[in-house]
């Protein structure tokens, strides 16, 4: 199981989520306030993952600690 971290948060927030995995990759989608966010781990030479939880219309790819940033920015949602 990948994106623990992440999985373990959106559980204490009682979030419903979806979660897949493959190739080895963690895939998250859930939904915040009626707007749809994802969260898809990827493995290009560096681990990253694209998300959309610093702005639901437009996706960026995070390298590096990206659990850690995806929680940061989840947890300053008001």
């Amino acid at each position: 199981m990948r994106l623990e971290k992440i999985q373990n948060m959106l559980k204490e927030k009682n979030w419903k989520y979806q979660y897949t995995e493959e190739d080895g990759c963690g895939s998250i989608d859930f939904e915040y306030r009626g707007v749809s966010y994802h969260i898809w781990e990827f493995f290009d030479g560096i681990w990253g993952a694209e998300t959309n939880v610093k702005n639901g219309g437009s996706s960026e790819d995070i390298v590096g600690e990206y659990e850690e940033a995806i929680i940061k920015e989840i947890e300053n949602w008001k």
